[in-house]
């Protein structure tokens, strides 16, 4: 087992009935990150929130 799977099974027990909090918090992230650059960078943002979502989404289903 590697370094990074082990920080992967630790995140994933952190993530665990948080679910809903942390998609708001990264929502909330992209959106201060949006703000703060005028939207020139959001095709990248919403790509960065859709995929983080998408692990905590995994994370949360094991």
């Amino acid at each position: 087992m590697s370094i990074f799977d082990d920080i992967k099974g630790k995140a994933e027990g952190l993530i665990s009935g948080k679910e809903d909090a942390i998609k708001d918090g990264i929502e909330k992230a992209g959106d201060f990150v949006d703000g703060k650059t005028g939207d020139k960078f959001k095709d990248q943002v919403d790509g960065v929130q859709k995929a983080a979502s998408d692990f905590v989404d995994g994370a949360g289903n094991k």
